[in-house]
């Protein structure tokens, strides 16, 4: 039965623990904050901590204070990632029974490795949006019980999407809702192209989910019917789009943001504390300053 609750739209931010918040943070979260505000909505808030070598308490500790400190509120209890991984893995076990995934035990090196060799002598090697060199799909017919043979033995594999197959079982065309703006200006209806990112990583041993799967397995388990986030994860929403499809979950609204540039110009990093909220924090600014810089770069906050 549908309740009042159920037909509110709901938005979250979801930073992982591997560092302190920067200003380009603070926008996603007081974009999301706000506009949950204007309607009614809720506001909730998800910390991706699957990668067990990079996410530290203390990171994790700081982004509720920092939050916090913004003026910020979000429901309870706060949805982890890592206290879900049975729910990811039946989700990749699934896949897996439809012939959909595949072991891949090419390291990242030896794939940047093959593909700088082939273009020094003057080849092509394909690369997804983000500029990396899309995965080889030669393992995709491996004999499966001699994979599952190297697997047993501890070969390091990660599991990958054959996108040819999934792209075969998709009725028709693949797209998004675009409520805000592309790279390009792309905004309304947004034709998705997963094909782009070819054989994407769902799992690895030190990460037993990838971003990808994880983030559209847990919007939905949230019921998050607005994902509001930054341009730099624009062409990602192809794949998410395709997962959504493949595991019948819903989609929800996108609002893409341009993002805050750093010193240098370029996108802010984790890495440089200079623009950390905490940082600013400590100089004496205010939560209203935070929005004031914020508004200088050009972007309209509710």
């Amino acid at each position: 039965m549908e309740t009042a609750l159920s037909k509110k739209r709901v938005f979250r931010f979801a930073p992982s623990p591997n560092g302190l918040l920067h200003l380009g943070h603070a926008l996603s979260a007081i974009l999301n904050h706000d506009l949950a505000a204007a309607c009614g909505g809720r506001f909730l808030l998800r910390i991706e901590d699957v990668d067990p070598a990079r996410s530290r308490p203390e990171f994790e500790a700081a982004i509720y204070r920092d939050l916090a400190w913004l003026g910020l509120d979000w429901e309870t209890p706060v949805r982890r990632q890592s206290e879900h991984l049975g729910f990811y893995a039946e989700a990749l076990e699934g896949l897996k029974a439809r012939g959909l995934v595949y072991p891949g035990f090419l390291s990242r090196a030896e794939v940047r490795a093959r593909a700088a060799a082939r273009e020094a002598a003057g080849g092509a090697w394909p690369r997804d949006p983000d500029g990396a060199p899309l995965y080889p799909t030669e393992e995709r017919d491996l004999d499966r019980q001699a994979a599952l043979a190297r697997i047993a033995a501890g070969a390091q594999h990660a599991w990958r999407l054959d996108m040819d197959k999934a792209l075969a079982l998709m009725p028709g065309p693949l797209d998004w809702r675009e409520e805000g703006e592309g790279p390009d200006g792309e905004t309304g209806a947004v034709a998705a192209r997963p094909e782009r990112w070819g054989d994407v990583m769902l799992s690895r041993p030190d990460a037993p989910v990838s971003y990808h799967l994880a983030v559209v397995l847990d919007d939905a388990a949230q019921g998050i019917t607005d994902v509001v986030r930054g341009q730099d994860l624009f062409h990602a929403t192809a794949v998410h789009r395709l997962l959504q499809a493949l595991l019948g979950l819903p989609a929800p609204r996108y609002r893409h943001h341009g993002l805050v540039p750093g010193p240098d110009g370029k996108k802010l990093s984790k890495s440089n504390r200079d623009t950390g909220i905490s940082a600013y924090r400590e100089r004496g600014a205010s939560p209203a300053d935070i929005r004031a810089l914020l508004a200088g770069y050009g972007f309209v906050l509710h």
